[in-house]
């Protein structure tokens, strides 16, 4: 398909930094949505391809893509 005739989708990914090295990443929206990399910049781009090809399944079997209304709002806790 022509880069063109795409939609733009906007979606937060969370990152995890593991205990053992490396990142965990995952969009809550797209649920079962993961992936990984051994740095930050590897696990965007690895979260990238994941939710293309999500998409892309999606798209294949007509369903219909999810639209994020997530809210972010860090918060400062005293404890």
């Amino acid at each position: 398909m022509d880069n063109n005739n795409k939609e733009i989708y906007n979606y937060t990914v969370l990152l995890e930094k593991e205990s053992d090295g490396g990142y965990h990443a995952f969009c809550p929206i797209l649920k079962g949505c993961h992936s990984q990399g051994d740095s930050f910049e590897e696990a965007i781009e690895n979260i990238t391809e994941a939710i293309e090809l999500y998409l892309e399944s999606l798209k294949a079997d007509n369903q219909s893509i999810p639209i994020e209304d997530l809210i972010v709002k860090p918060l400062s806790i005293k404890a």
